[in-house]
């Protein structure tokens, strides 16, 4: 989704990028990232009232309950269901931190899913994760602080590439030729992507630590010290763990943590899995193949498909043979399909489309993952084949689209019909009835062979469940 802000005039100043980022683009973002900070003791009141600002937000609230109940916050495994019990159960500080990076991600992907602000998100993820994993100080205050600390140190890039200007297109322009990224920044923006942190970390009021951490000098403190490392280590590692630029950073965190580099090279690799399983919690699954060890040759290769989830996608088809057996209904079937493909298989976005009422198209019945709530209106596929999205009609079974390269696509979306896809049919009595469509926006890989399996079979269900309809 991308947005009408862009300027009337080219920025040429931090001052002036500061205040349309926080004024014009994202001044919901601002506000309640500052009402949070604001919330810093851990009394009675405070709780109650960062209870209420995440159960404002019906998405906020999935996301964090999502986020307890992962191993990465909540050891004990205890099922949390509420959001009070939460707070009490993992943490005041644990729940802050849960929503702050929701809040920060759901903001700027509403906005764009240009690849450099993905790219952006899964450094700041894997910065944050591999930070708080490292911290020496097992207290809750201090593991949330350089978590958070990694996933805003880089606020100021992750704001500039959400924002749909001229001049956002201009420096992926000069990036894509490989000119020096601080020399690009300058000679567009007029400024760098730090000096628009710091401006943003001061107009948005995120705290002493924050603004430590993205301070010009020498950190204050070895929080930040660690947070600053940790940032740059997860840059170094999209090119692998080994190299002499590592190996010294390895050593500025054996200082920061205690350990010894070789202990820490070991240790960042499992924290690095362990990002990647955050960023899925967090509904942002296709990040996960721009993480390390997700990618195959090397910075410049094709990135591969995330991992399914196994176990989520063995619960969600116990649910739809439960819902089989006692009272088979299309709807609640096709919702689990959904949620499955999305959440399990790891896909971005997901559609259900079913024949209209003229029996002419294929018309949105159910959509689920960001970035699809326009596709309710204007997403419309011809059963004749015909039109720019004809091509995304499965012949026969489950298929992987692969688009050509002069894919037309539409305009009211970037990648519908110009990026792989999951395709699957719904048929009754032999005709098509119905398509599942699954993409990953601007994820650049093709899904895998497991995600196709995994996909087929959750359709096969749904494809039951409508025979067994058809046939009473």
């Amino acid at each position: 989704m991308t947005t009408n802000n862009t300027p009337t005039e080219r920025l040429t100043s931090t001052q002036a990028w500061v205040n349309y980022l926080s004024k014009v683009e994202l001044p919901v973002l601002a506000n309640t990232l500052r009402r949070i900070d604001e919330l810093t003791d851990s009394k009675n009141s405070t709780v109650n009232e960062l209870a209420n600002v995440i159960l404002n937000d019906a998405q906020l609230t999935s996301q964090v309950l999502r986020l307890s109940n992962t191993v990465f916050y909540n050891q004990t495994r205890t099922q949390v269901s509420t959001v009070s019990r939460a707070i009490t159960l993992i943490g005041y500080d644990a729940v802050k931190s849960m929503a702050i990076s929701s809040l920060v991600v759901d903001a700027l992907l509403q906005r764009n899913d240009r690849p450099h602000l993905l790219r952006c998100l899964a450094r700041a993820i894997h910065a944050a994760v591999q930070a708080r994993c490292l911290m020496p100080k097992r207290n809750e205050t201090a593991l949330e602080e350089v978590f958070i600390g990694g996933l805003l140190m880089t606020i100021g890039e992750l704001a500039f590439w959400s924002c749909d200007t001229e001049q956002a297109t201009e420096l992926e322009q000069r990036l894509r030729l490989e000119e020096p990224p601080a020399e690009a920044q300058r000679a567009v923006l007029h400024t760098t992507f730090p000096e628009i942190t710091r401006g943003l970390v001061e107009a948005w009021s995120l705290g002493p630590f924050i603004r430590d951490v993205v301070s010009s000098g020498q950190p204050n403190s070895p929080g930040a010290s660690l947070v600053r490392h940790s940032v740059e280590m997860a840059r170094l590692s999209e090119n692998g763990w080994s190299g002499s630029e590592m190996d010294r950073l390895l050593e500025q965190l054996g200082k920061d943590t205690g350990v010894a580099p070789a202990a820490i090279r070991d240790q960042i690799k499992v924290n690095a899995s362990e990002a990647a399983r955050v960023a899925v919690s967090l509904g942002i699954p296709q990040v996960t193949a721009l993480m390390p060890g997700s990618q195959s040759g090397g910075a410049n290769g094709t990135s591969k498909a995330p991992d399914i989830d196994p176990e989520l996608q063995l619960q969600v088809l116990r649910d739809m043979t439960q819902t089989l057996a006692e009272k088979p209904d299309i709807n609640e079937i096709c919702q689990l399909v959904i949620e499955g493909i999305h959440r399990a298989i790891g896909m971005q976005r997901v559609a259900l489309l079913m024949t209209d009422r003229e029996g002419q198209l294929l018309v949105p019945r159910k959509v689920g993952g960001r970035g699809t709530e326009e596709w309710r209106e204007q997403f419309t596929i011809a059963r004749d084949g015909t039109g720019p999205l004809g091509s995304l009609l499965p012949n026969t079974a489950s298929a992987i689209y692969r688009p050509a390269a002069n894919a037309a696509g539409v305009p009211y979306d970037r990648w519908l019909g110009r990026v792989p896809a999951l395709i699957g049919p719904l048929k009754a009595r032999g005709r098509l009835v119905g398509l599942f469509y699954a993409d990953n926006a601007a994820g650049d890989y093709v899904p895998s062979e497991q995600q196709l399996s995994a996909f087929s079979h959750f359709i096969q269900n749904a494809q039951l469940c409508l025979n067994m309809m058809s046939a009473n």
